[in-house]
């Protein structure tokens, strides 16, 4: 675990930031489930059988959101695609896929920056639920269970890619230090890469693959991070361009010279140890919010674990 100095700066490193990915996925996910679940109530008290209005409510509002396992129906509905990695209608799979969210999303943002958390996201909903939709109409075992296939809803595959991202990025990260120590992040993912593995052979064997799809991709994006590829830069070059529509100032111009003319810079700017300030230690925050703990060189490390010991 990389030095929390910026906690004791008072400063949030997440909740009180700009840009924060972390929070607008669980803000997209938690609205979508309560609108839902509210629309759901309200068939249910509109009709005297729960059946019907349980038919009725898929059949009206839940079948627009999520993907469906049949291609003529998806083609008339390709939206699907995205919103399904949103849609969550049971409580207990709602609330551990916004856990693993947040356990694995938190230290993928503290370690990256805020600009990697939902294109990994993303593509892994994507592309898993695009498996989902092969696998389940070209695999022969798949076909059989067609009609009886579920429709593909819940943030299970984009999860996965955020876990096996955050791992494969810092494989020996701990949590509940508490428990002798601490549990590797590796030892959970194995464990849910095992799970999803073993129902393969099973009437859900689609959605498990849509989960280990976006597993491989958390794993090819971080591979490709590290050779200075970032496969989600033209996402936030996308989101940072339709801002600056709205915005005569122009901010995301000047971040972009920022980054041109100090980050990516192969010399050292100063090598002279600075005093401890406020204004310096809140420059290298935004860089890590930006960009990542493992962008600082080590001269902005020292200072802060400097920072962190002398609690400035």
């Amino acid at each position: 675990m990389q030095t929390s100095a910026y906690s004791r700066s008072g400063r949030q490193l997440l909740l009180g930031q700009d840009n924060n990915g972390l929070v607008l996925l669980f803000a997209i996910n938690g609205i979508m489930f309560i609108l839902l679940n509210f629309l759901k109530i309200t068939y249910f008290l509109s009709y005297d059988d729960n059946a019907t209005a349980e038919l009725f409510f898929r059949k009206q509002i839940l079948n627009w959101f999520v993907l469906p396992s049949d291609p003529d129906m998806f083609f008339t509905r390709p939206w699907t695609l995205l919103t399904y990695m949103f849609t969550h209608m049971q409580i207990w799979a709602f609330l551990s896929n916004m856990l693993w969210l947040w356990a694995f999303g938190y230290i993928l943002q503290d370690l990256s920056g805020n600009n990697k958390l939902i294109p990994v996201y993303l593509y892994g909903g994507f592309i898993g639920g695009l498996v989902f939709l092969l696998s389940v109409n070209l695999v022969p075992a798949f076909q059989r269970n067609l009609e009886f296939m579920p429709n593909l809803m819940g943030a299970g595959a984009a999860v996965m890619a955020i876990a096996v991202a955050t791992t494969t990025l810092t494989p020996d990260y701990r949590i509940f230090p508490l428990l002798n120590g601490g549990i590797p992040l590796w030892v959970l993912t194995l464990i849910f890469v095992a799970i999803d593995f073993a129902f393969i052979a099973s009437a859900n064997g689609g959605i498990a693959l849509a989960h280990l799809t976006g597993a491989v991709i958390g794993f090819i994006y971080i591979h490709q991070l590290r050779k200075g590829r970032d496969l989600g830069a033209w996402m936030t070059s996308f989101v940072h361009w339709v801002d600056d529509l709205f915005n005569p100032e122009k901010k995301h111009h000047a971040d972009k010279r920022k980054d041109q003319l100090y980050y990516r810079s192969t010399k050292k700017p100063y090598t002279k140890t600075p005093l401890l300030t406020q204004q310096k230690l809140d420059a290298i925050l935004d860089k890590i919010n930006q960009h990542g703990y493992e962008m600082l060189t080590e001269e902005e490390k020292a200072f802060l674990k400097r920072a962190s010991e002398e609690e400035l």
